[in-house]
């Protein structure tokens, strides 16, 4: 009798170790996709016509803190729409770093009408140098480095975005 109440015990907390985890992971995926839930289409207007970037949104501070760092997997079209910014207070001159974001990337920095003011290209992996916009900017779009050269995007190209959509 006691070994059955001793299998039953070992059981019930087995399951319940189970039921929890389950629970812990599914509150993980859930917390990750309330993290970066929203994404937008980006379209730069060029010289040379329309570019495209299907990107994340970062609207909260602690998204924006985060950013692409950590991240090895950024689509050919894709990237991190930071807007608005900063995520509190009015626009101001933005400063980005590239701690812990192993991937380079182009930072242009968005004026309040629309406007790219400046671009940082291919901004070093791991540098915790400040990229700055060199003017009060109200949205920061990070994309794959080289990609702006690439598509002829440039300083004064008029960017605008879609509504957002969950992923």
């Amino acid at each position: 009798m006691v070994a059955s109440v001793g299998r039953w015990a070992a059981t019930l907390a087995a399951g319940t170790l189970l039921a929890c985890s389950t629970a812990g992971a599914n509150a993980s995926v859930l917390q990750n996709a309330q993290t970066v839930a929203a994404r937008t289409l980006v379209t730069i207007q060029t010289s040379g016509g329309q570019r495209r970037f299907r990107v994340e949104i970062a609207r909260t501070r602690a998204q924006q803190d985060r950013g692409l760092m950590f991240r090895t997997d950024i689509p050919a079209d894709g990237g991190m729409l930071f807007t608005p910014y900063p995520a509190e207070g009015p626009p101001r001159e933005a400063s980005f770093w590239m701690k812990n974001t192993p991937s380079p990337l182009d930072i242009l920095f968005i004026r309040r009408d629309g406007t790219i003011a400046a671009i940082a290209a291919s901004v070093e992996p791991f540098s915790e140098t400040p990229v700055k916009s060199g003017e009060i900017v109200a949205a920061v779009l990070e994309i794959n480095g080289g990609k702006a050269a690439e598509l002829g995007i440039a300083v004064g190209d008029k960017v605008r975005w879609a509504p957002t959509y969950k992923l």
